[in-house]
């Protein structure tokens, strides 16, 4: 089968949905797939060393609004779109011209359920970008069950839908990673993730004021690339009545990040709303104390396996990361194997045989 899988809209630096983008790119080849990436015209040689068993066409103009244009109105109708099997648009977007069977993917639905935590115009492009696939697309892949069943109730009339969720990097995330940080020494806590209002950081810093009067050797450390509204956090932290004992680490490279998440006292992620929640799983995978939100996608990723707390709720956030660092070694060695025998059940692989399925699915629609 010949996929043609459109990588343009990853960014530089690597998360969320793009590391999704990066790990199936990766790993299609291996799996028989015939792969052409498609490229920025600046960014083909950093996908020839991802997935050097992929040709890779560096058709997409640079500049995000050209991109979308281009996308939209000429890249289906291109010599590489008409000679695939399946085109495949893994960020919600696809061509409207050409007539390659198309797959999209859908990664959350909070451009419909919660468009206050998006820029304004953001949230209007992907919510016509989400129907628009779901009106022309021959598979929607979603990466949990949880935004299946949003899509179901959202966009009632959609073709057929796959669920492959995300993977971890077992051998990567891993408990007891060999090369710990350096200068790693107080106790702390990490969040990880985008910096932007839903990710529930005013929760977070408000519950660290509280516990940093209970717990004085205690820091929060936040590791992320900055993103929208990134500038009300960072008043937050200014503010902060324990600025001191708060590390902004910005974005973090893949060698650090095993580390970081295994060496942490609890990784706390207080989203209020996700797709998926990466960082939960790769947390798991490292056997760290969890933290994250009821209700959520990240509690049923977790299945039992992390603490769990109202999401907006500083006082039980406090509550609930205080009994994290407080629990005794034997409890938080079992806590941490039962993570990891969670996340075990979560790999790139099985997502990759899932889109296989997606594809075979497209052709014959």
């Amino acid at each position: 089968m010949r996929v043609a899988l459109d990588v343009s809209a990853v960014p530089p630096k690597v998360a969320g949905a793009g590391r999704y983008v990066v790990e199936i790119a990766r790993r299609l080849p291996g799996a028989g797939v015939d792969l052409t990436l498609v490229s920025r015209r600046d960014d083909a040689d950093r996908w020839r060393t991802w997935s050097p068993d992929a040709s890779v066409e560096p058709l997409v103009p640079v500049g995000r609004a050209a991109r979308l244009v281009f996308e939209a109105w000429r890249l289906g109708a291109t010599p590489v779109a008409r000679a695939a099997t399946v085109w495949h648009g893994p960020h919600y977007t696809m061509p409207r011209r050409g007539a390659t069977p198309t797959v999209v993917t859908i990664h959350d639905l909070t451009f419909f359920t919660h468009p206050q935590y998006h820029e304004p115009t953001k949230a209007a492009f992907f919510r016509r970008a989400i129907r628009y696939a779901s009106a022309h697309a021959r598979v929607l892949v979603c990466v949990s069950e949880f935004t299946a069943r949003q899509l179901d109730q959202i966009v009632t009339d959609h073709p057929p839908i796959v669920v492959a969720a995300h993977g971890v990097d077992l051998e990567r995330f891993r408990p007891e990673t060999p090369s710990p940080l350096e200068g790693a020494e107080p106790p702390y806590l990490l969040f990880l993730g985008t910096i932007e209002p839903r990710k529930g950081l005013d929760t977070l810093l408000e519950a660290f004021a509280a516990l940093s009067r209970e717990v004085p050797e205690l820091e929060l450390w936040l590791a992320g690339q900055a993103g929208w509204a990134d500038e009300s956090v960072g008043h937050l932290v200014d503010e902060h009545p324990a600025r001191s004992r708060i590390r902004r680490l910005g974005f973090v490279d893949d060698a650090s990040l095993p580390s970081l998440l295994a060496r942490a006292r609890a990784v706390v992620y207080p989203s209020r709303v996700e797709g998926f929640g990466l960082p939960v799983l790769e947390a798991m995978a490292c056997g760290s104390t969890v933290v994250t939100s009821s209700g959520t996608v990240m509690e049923e990723i977790a299945d039992g396996a992390a603490l769990v707390c109202p999401p907006g709720d500083p006082t039980e956030l406090a509550a609930t990361i205080q009994r994290a660092i407080g629990l005794d070694a034997a409890t938080r060695l079992d806590l941490g194997h039962r993570a990891r025998e969670r996340a075990e059940t979560f790999t790139w692989a099985s997502s990759v045989d899932r889109h296989l399925e997606a594809y075979d699915l497209a052709v014959r629609s």
